[in-house]
């Protein structure tokens, strides 16, 4: 690692920066790049669905990286480059791809790209995991939940400027070009050995009959289905319910305001966290969402939207910080890597079925109740709350 912790830092930031320019294409303008293309609500959720698959596998290069270095780098760097290599060179190949005659194509240039954002996303996290003090995990995932917000806010507004002035390509290569940007410093962290508290042990995946663990994953699930089906649609849903006041210009700047609420969310998450404890924190964050996304689903003109958004965007990033918070406390050092790649693919699955979920229904019962049933499922929490409130009830053994 570096030797200055602002250094460290920052290249954890960077990495989720480039991760949040990619989120604020697939919250801002996917949904309309699909609709102006002539594609169903289907065939947006069949894409979104298959692009999460990746996130969903994540276990798999959590495992890879815990056991195997490579080139004499470590067992994260190396990952993490192919990772950035991968993304960047999927964003410049997707604007040559003709979305209607060549769908099957986009959604395999997709898989790629997400294939590559995961690998290093999870060796991210596994560095973070062998490296940061656990009195420092909670400052480390609100920069990790904040600056990928950050990178949404920043980009939202500039790729939907992109998507309705200058065209589509540049909404992809502007991403390839800030998917650089943590290059620089993975570069420089210096080849070691992996410092964890343990060695990789198979029998250390028992931890996982934990109920407070299982419990952990359930909330998480719930929390990012909802959080992943209404970003999905949040923008189509307003070009569609007020089409002459939105645009794909308007879309950024909404996606932006959400992205705004989530980094307030993850800076005060952890502290909400430790103020409110887990019980009570859990259940301020999927009050505020359910609340969020009924008052969103009755808007009456269009100028609620932001102040609503913003809200919605607030309770979401309490939520992740709250789940990211209590996973990271939740791993066993063994298999640091490989069990927060779990927990947090299990969120992924999530994101997926909310995507399919929410873009899929508004075929059928339209935009309106597909907010309302988004919101209600944050209800399906409260059986597992109090067992997060007991804690763990095993310890780590050899």
């Amino acid at each position: 690692m570096h030797k200055s912790k602002f250094l460290n830092y920052l290249m954890f930031g960077l990495l989720y920066f480039t991760q949040g320019t990619v989120l604020a294409y697939f919250l801002s303008v996917n949904a309309l790049y699909f609709n102006e293309n002539g594609l169903s609500g289907l065939d947006l959720g069949i894409f979104s669905t298959i692009a999460m698959i990746p996130f969903v596998i994540k276990i798999l290069y959590g495992m890879l990286s815990d056991r195997y270095a490579l080139f004499g780098m470590g067992h994260r760097k190396p990952y993490i480059l192919i990772g950035l290599a991968v993304q960047v060179v999927s964003l410049v190949l997707v604007p040559f791809i003709d979305l209607k005659s060549g769908y099957w194509l986009f959604v395999g240039v997709a898989f790629l790209l997400q294939m590559g954002m995961a690998l290093y996303d999870t060796c991210t996290d596994g560095l973070a995991l062998d490296t940061v003090p656990e009195e420092e995990e909670g400052t480390i995932q609100a920069i990790m939940v904040g600056v990928r917000a950050l990178g949404l806010v920043l980009t939202a507004p500039l790729v939907g400027l992109l998507a309705e002035y200058v065209g589509w390509n540049w909404v992809f290569w502007s991403m390839a070009i800030s998917t650089l940007f943590p290059l620089p410093l993975v570069l420089g962290i210096h080849a070691e050995k992996k410092e964890t508290t343990g060695k990789f042990n198979w029998g250390a995946f028992r931890s996982f009959k934990d109920k407070y663990v299982v419990a952990i994953a359930l909330v998480g699930f719930v929390f990012f289905a909802v959080y992943a089906g209404v970003n999905a649609i949040v923008n189509l849903s307003l070009e569609m319910r007020f089409a002459g006041e939105f645009n794909k210009a308007v879309a950024g700047l909404v996606s932006a305001v959400l992205g705004s609420g989530i980094i307030l969310g993850g800076i005060f998450g952890g502290r909400v966290l430790d103020g409110l404890g887990k019980k009570k924190a859990i259940w301020a964050a999927l009050l505020t969402s359910l609340v969020a996304c009924l008052v969103f689903a009755f808007i009456p003109s269009p100028g609620w939207a932001w102040g609503v958004v913003f809200v919605v965007g607030l309770s979401f990033g309490v939520q992740q910080t709250i789940i990211f918070a209590l996973s990271m406390n939740a791993t066993d050092t063994r298999i640091a890597a490989s069990m927060y790649s779990i927990l947090m693919a299990v969120t992924n699955v999530a994101q997926a079925v909310g995507m399919f979920l929410s873009a899929s229904l508004t075929d059928s019962i339209g935009f309106v109740w597909v907010f309302v049933v988004m919101g209600a499922i944050n209800l399906l929490t409260i059986p597992f709350i109090h067992t997060i409130h007991k804690g763990k009830t095993q310890t780590q053994s050899a």
